[in-house]
C-alpha cells in the first residue's frame, strides 16, 4: 500500500504538532516577583511541544515538528520527548541558533510574569524545507499553532503541512495560541499579556480557518481569530469561514463545543463536566486541555466525553506549577475521573500525586543488577585508625565501578549503590546509563538516623535528578511500639523529601537481625509501612527462605501499590551458595526485579587491596568475577523460569 493511499487507521502516528519548542524555567519561589526569584525548575515548553507530551501521556502516538539548537538545551528537549514516548524524527537540529527559553514566576493567582527569549531562536527558523511530505502523510492529524503564523517562513512551513495533510486525508487542528508580544504587539516584559486587538493579525489568521477540522481557543483567542469584539459575533464569523468543530475554552467554567450553525445563545453547545479546583498557575492549562480533548476527538469519542477529559486535564495543569510535566497520564486521568479528589488543590492529593509520579518516571527498569559499594563503616573498620588507608577508600570505590562496567559491557539493567562520603570520585566515573542509588542513613543506626544532617531537603536538592535515594532501616514488625513509631516517622520524612525534590526512593528493610524472620515477617512489615503512607519506588529486602514468603510479599505490594517498581535483593555478605538458594526462591516472585549485592562481591578484594596484597587490576578482576557470577546466576534463573 502506498503512503498516499494509506487509510487513516493504518497510519503510524495519530498526531504531529508543529511550532514552538522551548525550555521553560519556572520560578520555584511562589508569591514573589520574577526579579526576586532565586531558583528555577526546568522543563520542556512551547504550546505544540507540551501538547505532544500530553497526548503521548494519554495514549496517542504523537510527534513534534520543530527546530532546536545544537546545544545542551536542544538535546534536553529531544531526550525528554524520547522519554515521554514522543516521536522525534521531525525535530531539526539547527547548528546556527540557540534553543528558545521561557522564564516565568507565579507572583499571585492572577499574575504570572513571563519572559520569552526568542530572538532568532531555533524553533522560529522552521521553514518549508523542514516539512517532509512523507512525515506529514504518516499522521492522522496535524496541529498548527497561531504563533507560528506570525513570520513568513514559519507561516509557509505550517501551510505546507496543512496542504499535505489535507491531500492525505488527515485532519487539521488549529490551536489559536495567541501571544501578542510574539506578533510584535507588546514589549518583552508583557509575555503574560493574552490579548491585544489587531486587525492585521485577525486578517491573517482568518485565512487559516477554512482548512481546519478543529479550532480551539480561549475567549480572547476566538476574538483575535475572527476580528470581532463580541464573543458571539466572533464565533459566527469563524463559522462563516470554517465548517470545523469549534471549542471555546472558558477557564474555570470549562468549555463549550460547537458543531454546525452558531445560535444566538452562547451556551447552546456541548458542555463537558467541569471540575472546581484552586488555581495555582494558569500557564500550560490550555495545552493540557487540548491534550485531553484530542485524546477523545481522535479516538472518536462523543464531544461531551472529549470535553470532560479536556476540562479534567486543564484542572490538573492549573493546580500545579509546571506545564508539560504536570499533564496527567491516561492512568492518572482515569483514576481522577473514577475517584475524584477531596482537595481543590490537586497537587495536595497524595493518592493522585502518587499515580502521577509513578506513571511519569524517567525510564522503565524491568530488571536491575547492581553492585553495592555504598558501604562506609565496614570499609572504615578495615582501615582502622590508619589515615592513609582511610584516604584510599575513594580510590577503591572507583575500582568497583570499573568492575561493574566490565561486566555490564554496555548492556541495560545494571546499576550501583554509591555513597556521598567516600564515593564522589566513583560517582563521577560511573557509566551515566547505570541506575544509581545513594544512601542517606547513618550506618548501623537503630532507630534510623540520617547521615551528616537530619535536614534532608538541603542535601537532596544537590543530587542529580536520576539518582535514587536509598534509606536502610533495621525494622521488625515485632519491635516495641515506640521504636516502630520513631523509625516510621524517619522513613516518612525521607519519603516526603524524595517526593518534594523529585527523586526516586528505595527503602531497604532488614528485619532478620533484630527478630524472627518467617514467611509473614516481611509482609507484616510492609503492610505497616504502607499504612503509614509510604509508597517507595523500590523495596530492598533480604532473601526469603520460601516461595510462600515471596508470594505473600507479592500480594501485599500488588494490593497496596501495584505501581511500585519492585524489589531488589540484598546480600548480607552471604556466600555464593547461600545467595544461590535465595535467588532461586526470589525468582518465583512477580515483584523481585533483581539484586543489589555488595560485600559478597568486594569484601575479599577490599581487604587484600588495602593491605597491599593485590594491585588495582587484580582487585577489579576479583570483583568483576564475583559480580559476573551473580549476574549469570540471576539471568540463568530467569531463562529457567521462562522455559
Amino acid at each position: 500500500m502506498s503512503q498516499t493511499n494509506r487509510t487513516q487507521a493504518d497510519k503510524p502516528l495519530d498526531l504531529i504538532t508543529i511550532g514552538r519548542a522551548s525550555v521553560d524555567l519556572y520560578g520555584q519561589q511562589i508569591g514573589t516577583r520574577l526579579e526576586d526569584v532565586a531558583s528555577f525548575a526546568k522543563s520542556v515548553g512551547g504550546c505544540p511541544t507540551n501538547i505532544s507530551v500530553g497526548t503521548a501521556r494519554l495514549g496517542l502516538k504523537s510527534a513534534l515538528l520543530t527546530r532546536v539548537g545544537k546545544e545542551q538545551m536542544g538535546r534536553f528537549i529531544r531526550e525528554q520527548l524520547e522519554r515521554e514516548g514522543v516521536e522525534t524524527k521531525g525535530i531539526v537540529t539547527d547548528p546556527e541558533r540557540l534553543t528558545a527559553l521561557a522564564i516565568l514566576s507565579v507572583e499571585s493567582d492572577h499574575s504570572f510574569p513571563l519572559l520569552f527569549y526568542r530572538d532568532n531562536c531555533a524553533d522560529s527558523a522552521l521553514c518549508e524545507d523542514d516539512v517532509s511530505e512523507d512525515f506529514i502523510r504518516s499522521a492522522r492529524a496535524i496541529l498548527v499553532t497561531g504563533t507560528h503564523f506570525a513570520k513568513p517562513h514559519t507561516d509557509a512551513a505550517q501551510r505546507k503541512a496543512i496542504r499535505i495533510a489535507k491531500e492525505s486525508g488527515a485532519k487539521v487542528v488549529f490551536d489559536i495560541d495567541y501571544r501578542p508580544n510574539l506578533w510584535g504587539l507588546a514589549g518583552h516584559d508583557a509575555g503574560d499579556n493574552r490579548y491585544i486587538a489587531s486587525d492585521k493579525v485577525s486578517a491573517h489568521l482568518r485565512t487559516v480557518l477554512a482548512d481546519c477540522d478543529l479550532i480551539v481557543g480561549t475567549e480572547e483567542e476566538v476574538l483575535i481569530a475572527s476580528g470581532d469584539s463580541d464573543l458571539l459575533a466572533a464565533l459566527k464569523t469563524i463559522r462563516a469561514n470554517s465548517t470545523a468543530t469549534i471549542v471555546l475554552k472558558r477557564g474555570p467554567m470549562g468549555c463549550i463545543v460547537y458543531d454546525g450553525p452558531i445560535s444566538d445563545n452562547l451556551e447552546d453547545g456541548i458542555v463537558g463536566k467541569g471540575f472546581p479546583i484552586e488555581v495555582y498557575n494558569v500557564l500550560g492549562a490550555g495545552d493540557a486541555f487540548m491534550s485531553g480533548f484530542l485524546r477523545g476527538w481522535l479516538k472518536g469519542e462523543l464531544h461531551a466525553t472529549s470535553a470532560t477529559w479536556a476540562n479534567a486535564c486543564g484542572a490538573f495543569a492549573v493546580s500545579r506549577l509546571l506545564c508539560a510535566p504536570e499533564i496527567p497520564t491516561w492512568t492518572e486521568l482515569q483514576f481522577f475521573l473514577e475517584n475524584g479528589s477531596k482537595e481543590k488543590a490537586l497537587r495536595k492529593d497524595e493518592a493522585i500525586n502518587h499515580v502521577h509520579w509513578a506513571t511519569t518516571r524517567r525510564r522503565e527498569i524491568p530488571q536491575l543488577m547492581a553492585l553495592a559499594i555504598d558501604h562506609r563503616s565496614q570499609l572504615e573498620d578495615l582501615a582502622g585508625d590508619n589515615a592513609e588507608l582511610l584516604a584510599r577508600i575513594p580510590a577503591f570505590k572507583v575500582l568497583a565501578v570499573k568492575a561493574a562496567e566490565r561486566i555490564a559491557n554496555g548492556r541495560p539493567g545494571f546499576g550501583m549503590l554509591i555513597d556521598d562520603k567516600y564515593g564522589r570520585d566513583a560517582l563521577y566515573a560511573v557509566n551515566k546509563n547505570f541506575w544509581i542509588g545513594k544512601p542517606i542513613e547513618l550506618p548501623g543506626s537503630r532507630p534510623l538516623q540520617f547521615e551528616f544532617s537530619q535536614d534532608l531537603g538541603s542535601r537532596l536538592i544537590d543530587w542529580p535528578v536520576d539518582h535514587c535515594i536509598k534509606v536502610l532501616s533495621f525494622f521488625h514488625p515485632d519491635d516495641p511500639a515506640e521504636m516502630k513509631a520513631t523509625q516510621i516517622a524517619k522513613l516518612r520524612s525521607a519519603f516526603e523529601a524524595a517526593r518534594k525534590v523529585g527523586r526516586e526512593i528505595l527503602i531497604e528493610i532488614i528485619a532478620g537481625k533484630h527478630g524472627k524472620l518467617d514467611d509473614n515477617t516481611i509482609p507484616r512489615a510492609l503492610n505497616e509501612l504502607y499504612d503509614a503512607g509510604l509508597k517507595p519506588d523500590w523495596w530492598k529486602l533480604e532473601p526469603q527462605a520460601s516461595r510462600t514468603a515471596w508470594a505473600a510479599i507479592d500480594a501485599v505490594i500488588e494490593k497496596r501499590d501495584p505501581l511500585c517498581r519492585g524489589v531488589v535483593l540484598l546480600g548480607l555478605e552471604a556466600p555464593y551458595d547461600v545467595l544461590k538458594e535465595g535467588f532461586a526462591a526470589a525468582r518465583t516472585s512477580k515483584t523481585v526485579k533483581g539484586f543489589a549485592v555488595g560485600r559478597t562481591i568486594f569484601a575479599d578484594a577490599s581487604k587484600a587491596w588495602l593491605a597491599g596484597e593485590i594491585n588495582d587490576e587484580q582487585a577489579i578482576a576479583d570483583m568483576a568475577g564475583k559480580f559476573e557470577a551473580l549476574v549469570n546466576l540471576w539471568l540463568g534463573l530467569a531463562e529457567t523460569k521462562a522455559a
